[in-house]
């Protein structure tokens, strides 16, 4: 029952915020303008300055755990590969490719995975070294297929551009800057002696991200457009929340992950896809209707989903 507390009171929290934007955005609250303006600024400052702030105040060093740090690298390797090729195989519309993919591998690990951990541990346990697995790989994964399968970028054939494109998109992206920096702010320890001014500074913006994203992401839905997308959004939920966490919980589990470390894991696989997906699809020119289906889907279903992958490995005795 604790644990059905515990996921209820991380999820149905972010899914009402992004309701409060829908209903505020259809009452007249927003017009187009503060919308996309709210959109980049989400993902150019916001988010970034969250991600650094949490990576920068952890220690990286001290609790560093190669197989854990390679697996989740491994994982979202595996993961993001699979579902691209098959993405690129069954999907008719091409134009949603990108969109598709991106949101049904990505998850909420960052803004999911602190909240879980506190709750059933009271720290963040393994979340930091989750965080240098995947975090940096599922973006540089989504710039690299939301790159190439941009609807603007199917009539373009040169293979050279598109590469140099989305390593453009790679070294200028926001969020992957704020891993980087914030990677290097843990090694100096720069929050040691970080002036209070400047680190109320990075906590005001980065307070902002979680909920600002979701206030855009409810806005943004499209009612209409979105249930003419219902097949795409229902595949990719099942594979987000239902695929993922049966195939590679289970292969967690016999490598010999336990505890933290797989608790960690679980929250990895079987929370609901990131808001930034929507912010980067949006700012990169893919399907941003479908993206914020999923978004919503998943943090839907992910309070009965990951709740009940919670309590399966806990009964089996594999986490404590």
């Amino acid at each position: 029952m604790d644990n059905l507390i515990y996921s209820l009171n991380a999820t149905v929290p972010v899914f009402l915020v992004i309701v409060i934007g829908y209903l505020l955005n259809r009452g007249g609250m927003f017009n187009e303008g503060f919308i996309s303006a709210a959109n980049k600024f989400t993902f150019k400052v916001c988010l970034p300055v969250m991600i650094f702030a949490d990576m920068a105040t952890s220690d990286i060093t001290g609790d560093f755990d190669a197989k854990l740090v390679g697996f989740a690298a491994a994982v979202t390797t595996i993961m993001f590969a699979v579902i691209w090729i098959g993405a690129k195989i069954f999907i008719k519309d091409k134009t949603i490719i990108g969109a598709f993919v991106q949101a049904s591998y990505r998850s909420s690990v960052a803004v999911m995975g602190f909240a879980f951990m506190m709750n059933i541990y009271g720290n963040i346990g393994m979340m930091p070294m989750i965080i240098i697995g995947c975090v940096p790989l599922y973006n540089i994964y989504a710039v690299t297929v939301l790159t190439f399968e941009a609807p603007d970028a199917q009539v373009d054939t040169n293979k050279k551009r598109k590469i140099k494109n989305a390593l453009i998109g790679i070294v200028k992206n926001p969020i992957i800057l704020g891993i980087v920096f914030g990677c290097l702010g843990s090694l100096i320890h720069i929050y040691d002696y970080m002036p209070q001014i400047c680190s109320k500074t990075l906590s005001n913006l980065s307070v902002m991200a979680t909920p600002l994203s979701l206030i855009v992401i409810g806005a943004s839905f499209e009612g209409k457009a979105a249930i003419a997308k219902i097949k795409p959004t229902i595949v990719s939920c099942i594979i987000k929340l239902v695929a993922l966490p049966l195939v590679f919980v289970s292969l967690a589990v016999a490598l010999g992950f336990r505890g933290e470390a797989l608790l960690a894991l679980v929250i990895m696989l079987g929370s609901p896809t990131t808001p930034s997906c929507y912010i980067m699809a949006k700012n990169m020119h893919n399907d941003g209707v479908l993206t914020s289906s999923v978004i919503a889907a998943t943090t839907l279903v992910s309070s009965v989903t990951l709740t009940f992958c919670i309590f399966v490995v806990r009964a089996l005795g594999l986490i404590g």
